[in-house]
C-alpha cells in the first residue's frame, strides 16, 4: 500500500491500524493513538472557531508535554501550520516571529483547557501535499530571522518509505529538540506516521546522563542529537553505559570529532551510527552516512542523498564540477520548503529552477554548503560559501549578532566570528567602544535580543575593527586573534578556599583554558555556553558520584553556588 500523500492522513492510517497502541509516552500521561486523535480533533475543531484553516498560521506556547503533540497535530487537522515558540528565546524575538508569522492564534496551556467542551461533529478539512505543516525560524543576514515555510509532503518524504532511515512500528524515539527546531521533525513524527512511540523528555535542559537514563528506562530505539550533544553522550561514561539499547544513533547538524565516532563504535558495536546532514529548507535531512568502520583519520562523510532527494554539485555558473572537487551542494526532490515567508525576493535567490529534472516547476535549493564527492560515492562536507556559521548545531548569521550588538547605545561598531578555543566551534565577538564593557552587561543586552545560543562566548573590545585590503572587516585576522585569558567579569576576583571549591575552578579554568577563575566569576560571563555546562555536569557526576540536573547549572553559575549545591565535603573523592 502506498503511504499518504499528507502528516494528517497518515497519521489518520495508523490510528485505525493501531488504535489502542501507546502513541506518546510523556511525563504528565500516556497517550493511545485513538486518544491522541480523539484529542487532537477536539482541539482542532475549536481552532476552526477560531478563524484557523486551510494554510492558517498558529503559534503553539507549550513546553514539553503530551499536551504539546496534541496541539501540533491539531493545528494541522484544522488545515493550519504550526509555529512553536521556544519558552527559551528571549520575548523579544518570539514576538518578532510571531509577528512575522501572521498567526493571529497562539495555543497555550489556557486555550488547551477551553476547548475541552467543544463540539466533537463538526467536519475538518483535508491537507494536500504542498500544503505547509509548520514554519521554522532560522538567523538572517539582515538582522531579522526568517521563516522557512515546509510542506506536508516534505514531512513524508523525510519519516515514511526511507531506504536509509528505516522507522518501524517498533520503534521508540525522543523527543528532545525544541519544536522551534527542524531537528524535531524526525524526533516528532518518525514514531508516529509509522506507528511507533514517542517519548516526550521532561520540559527541562537533560544532561547526558539523565537521556541515557531516559534512553534506557523507555526503550528508546532511536536517538537523535546534534553534534555537540553526541561529542558530550560519547563522553559520559554515565551516558554511554545505558545507550546500548539503542538501534540506530543519529548525529548531525555540524562536523562530527573523529575521535568521539570512533569510541562510538567501540563502544556501541550493535547499534548504527548515522552521520545526517541537511539545511531547514529541505527537511532535516538531505544526505545521510551510515558510518561502520573508518578508513584512515579523514573527516567523517555525510553520504548520499536520502530516498526522494537529489544532490548536485556545482559551480557559480550551476554547471556539475569534476568528481573530486569542490562544488556548491544543491538540493532538489520531495523534501524542499515552500519557501521564505514573507520574502519572495529571497525565495528565489534560493530556490531556482532545477535545471537536471524533467518535472515541470522542479526547484534546487541552493544550500551555500561546499561539498566534494569521495572516490566511493559518499559526499564530504567542506565548510560554507558565505558567512554563515554552525554553532552547537544551530545555524548562525553573524550578521544577525552583529546588528543586535549594534543597538547598545555605547558600541559603535561589532564583528561576529566563529574560533574554536578548546576543539568546539564557538561565536567570539569584536566591539568598538569608547570604553570596554563587562561580559554580564554584553551578556544581558544581546540576551534580550537573540537566542542563548548566539550569544557569543568571547567578547573583545577593539578601538577599531581591522580592515582588508578591499575595505572590508578583516576575519581571517579576528578569528587568529589571541583573546584575554580573563575577560571583563562583573565581579572581583575571589580565591577558592575549599576542596571542592578549587577542585571546581581548576575544571572550569581547563575546559575554558583561562588562567584563573574565582569562586564568585558566572560561568557565562568566563565564556560558558551550554555544551561546556554539559561537560561540566558530566565531570562533576563522575567526580563526585552523582548527577547534577542541567538546569542546576544554569541556576548555580559560580563556583561558590554549585560547591554549595552539591553539599557538605565530607563525602568527596
Amino acid at each position: 500500500m502506498q503511504p499518504a500523500t499528507t502528516i494528517t492522513a497518515e497519521f489518520a492510517r495508523q490510528v485505525a491500524a493501531r488504535p489502542d497502541a501507546v502513541a506518546v509516552s510523556a511525563p504528565d500521561e500516556k497517550l493511545t493513538y485513538r486518544e491522541l486523535d480523539t484529542r487532537a480533533e477536539r482541539l482542532a475543531r475549536y481552532l476552526r472557531t477560531l478563524g484557523v484553516g486551510a494554510e492558517t498560521p498558529v503559534g503553539v506556547d507549550l513546553p514539553r508535554c503530551a499536551g504539546l503533540v496534541v496541539a501540533l497535530l491539531a493545528v494541522l487537522k484544522a488545515g493550519g501550520f504550526y509555529l512553536s515558540l521556544d519558552p527559551q528565546q528571549p520575548e523579544r524575538r518570539r514576538t518578532l516571529v510571531l509577528g512575522d508569522s501572521g498567526a493571529s492564534v497562539v495555543i497555550t496551556t489556557e486555550l488547551l483547557s477551553n476547548a475541552i467542551g467543544c463540539d466533537d461533529s463538526a467536519p475538518l478539512p483535508d491537507a494536500v501535499a504542498q500544503s505547509t505543516a509548520y514554519l521554522a525560524y532560522t538567523s538572517g543576514s539582515t538582522g531579522v530571522p526568517k521563516g522557512v515555510r515546509v510542506p506536508h509532503r516534505a514531512v513524508m518524504r523525510l519519516v515514511v518509505g526511507q531506504e536509509l532511515l528505516p522507522i518501524q512500528s517498533d520503534d521508540v524515539f525522543v523527543l528532545l529538540a525544541p519544536t522551534a527546531f527542524d531537528a524535531s521533525t524526525l524526533e516528532l513524527w518518525g514514531p508516529l506516521l509509522n506507528g511507533g512511540r514517542l517519548v516526550v523528555a521532561p520540559p527541562h535542559d537533560l544532561s547526558p546522563a539523565e537521556i541515557g537514563q531516559l534512553v534506557r528506562s523507555e526503550g528508546v530505539t532511536t536517538l537523535w542529537l546534534t553534534a555537540g550533544m553526541f561529542h558530550a553522550m560519547v563522553a559520559s561514561m554515565d551516558a554511554m553505559r545505558h545507550l546500548h539499547v539503542l538501534r540506530r544513533f543519529i548525529a548531525g547538524g555540524d562536523v562530527l570529532s573523529t575521535a568521539h565516532v570512533d569510541r562510538a563504535l567501540r563502544e556501541l558495536p550493535d547499534t548504527q551510527l548515522v552521520n545526517g546532514y541537511g539545511p531547514t529548507e529541505n527537511t532535516t535531512f538531505t544526505t545521510c552516512h551510515l558510518i561502520t568502520e573508518r578508513s584512515g583519520r579523514g573527516p567523517v562523510p555525510i553520504g548520499r542523498p536520502i530516498t526522494g532527494t537529489t544532490v548536485h554539485l556545482l559551480d557559480d555558473e550551476l554547471r556539475p564540477v569534476p568528481d573530486g572537487e569542490a562544488g556548491e551542494l544543491c538540493t532538489g526532490g520531495l523534501g524542499l520548503a515552500n519557501g521564505y515567508q514573507n520574502d519572495p525576493a529571497l525565495t528565489a535567490a534560493r530556490f531556482v529552477p532545477d535545471p537536471f529534472s524533467a518535472t515541470p516547476g522542479a526547484r534546487l535549493y541552493r544550500t551555500g554548503d561546499l561539498a566534494r564527492r569521495g572516490h566511493d560515492g559518499a559526499l564530504d562536507f567542506l565548510g560554507r560559501t558565505d558567512a554563515q556559521l554552525k554553532v552547537r548545531g544551530f545555524r548562525v548569521e553573524p550578521g544577525e549578532v552583529e546588528t543586535a550588538l549594534r543597538t547598545h547605545p555605547e558600541i559603535h561598531d561589532a564583528a561576529v566570528v566563529a574560533r574554536r578555543p578548546n576543539g568546539e566551534q564557538v561565536l567570539a565577538a569584536f566591539y568598538v567602544s569608547d570604553q570596554t564593557m563587562s561580559t554580564a552587561e554584553l551578556r544581558t543586552h544581546l540576551s534580550a535580543l537573540v537566542p542563548r545560543y548566539m550569544v557569543p562566548s568571547e567578547f573583545l573590545h577593539l578601538g577599531e575593527l581591522p580592515l582588508g585590503p578591499t575595505g572590508k572587516v578583516d576575519r581571517e585576522l579576528l578569528t587568529g586573534t589571541t583573546m584575554p585569558s580573563r575577560p571583563e567579569l562583573s565581579s572581583d576576583y575571589r580565591v577558592p578556599t575549599s576542596a571542592r571549591e578549587i577542585w571546581l575552578a581548576r575544571l572550569w579554568a581547563d575546559l575554558m583554558q583561562v588562567d584563573t577563575v574565582g569562586v564568585d566569576d558566572d560561568f557565562f560571563e568566563l565564556g560558558g555556553h551550554s555544551l561546556l555546562a554539559t561537560q561540566i555536569t558530566v565531570k562533576i557526576g563522575e567526580h563526585f558520584g552523582r548527577t547534577v540536573p542541567a538546569v542546576t547549572f544554569y541556576e548555580n553559575p559560580t563556583v561558590a553556588e554549585l560547591a554549595r549545591v552539591l553539599g557538605p565535603e565530607s563525602g568527596d573523592q
